[in-house]
């Protein structure tokens, strides 16, 4: 007869999102009303890990449980030398916000960053098409790299692109490739002549952030226009955006569905993005 306190019960999955600091963030939120909506025995939680306590915090979390984990500022970059096995678009953006812990041991670094902008893009603007025009993007930091990535994967003509700081445009053109055209960031309203797609990968015009402040007066009707910050839903950027008749896409949904990937490699089961979703993630 098998001994009951012999017996291994199967491990309960943990998950989480590492970060310093890292309580504003919604994602446990967000995953948590995924595992209670399908039902999962799982978990969820936020963890604050300071940048000197990351290598032994990564060696660690696996042996507690966990399956894998979201990272956030300021750990996208540096997780990346601390993994074993890095994806091509992790590799090619210069971080990671999804870790997988394998079976093997191995660690496993990927960036959705870029799928779930599209994913955004596609759920609420699906008349937009790649080959529509040019495609105005303001910033070059990570976000920014990661949604120029998957904008040439999908085909986009020209990504015309202005910073602050012109230098780190430069180095995003000279990773990136021949489609990205550099504006200086005082000329950056030129570059909304004729583009089917604007986007603000700043965090200008985040709740404590001054306002992105461009002429919008060459942004034409139809064209759709995104920010990357949702908090609030509706910036400036996007207030006048739509003033101007652009439709516009706000940053929430990308959140929502780069989430969705990691979620289904660590539970085994693909999560939908709605409304409910939505909701859950703003009454955070």
């Amino acid at each position: 007869m098998t001994d009951p306190s012999k017996t291994e019960l199967p491990r309960i999955p943990l998950a989480g999102v590492i970060g310093h600091p890292i309580a504003h963030s919604r994602s446990p939120a967000l995953h948590g009303h995924w595992l209670k909506r399908y039902g999962i025995k799982g978990h969820y939680v936020p963890m604050d890990i300071a940048p000197q306590d990351l290598k032994e915090a990564l060696h660690m979390l696996p042996r507690l449980g966990f399956v894998g984990i979201n990272v956030t500022i300021p750990h996208k970059e540096t997780i990346l030398q601390l993994a074993d096995v890095v994806t091509d678009r992790a590799a090619l953006i210069g971080a990671a916000n999804t870790l997988i812990f394998r079976k093997d041991g191995k660690i496993h670094a990927d960036n959705t960053d870029g799928a779930g902008f599209m994913a955004n893009l596609r759920q609420h603007a699906p008349q937009w098409v790649p080959q529509a025009g040019p495609v105005a993007l303001f910033g070059a930091g990570g976000a920014a790299r990661a949604v120029a990535a998957a904008l040439i994967e999908v085909g986009v003509p020209e990504i015309r692109i202005a910073n602050r700081t012109r230098l780190r445009a430069e180095t995003l053109r000279h990773d990136l490739g021949a489609k990205l055209t550099v504006y200086d960031w005082v000329h950056a309203g030129d570059m909304l002549q004729g583009a089917s797609l604007v986007i603000n990968s700043t965090s200008l015009g985040m709740t404590g952030k001054p306002d992105l402040r461009l002429p919008l007066d060459q942004l034409e009707r139809g064209t759709v226009a995104t920010d990357l910050v949702y908090t609030p839903l509706m910036t400036s950027f996007l207030i006048e955006a739509e003033e101007r008749g652009a439709q516009v896409v706000d940053g929430l949904g990308m959140l929502l569905h780069q989430a969705a990937p990691g979620f289904e490699r660590w539970f085994g089961k693909r999560p939908e993005v709605d409304a409910a979703l939505r909701e859950a993630v703003l009454r955070a």
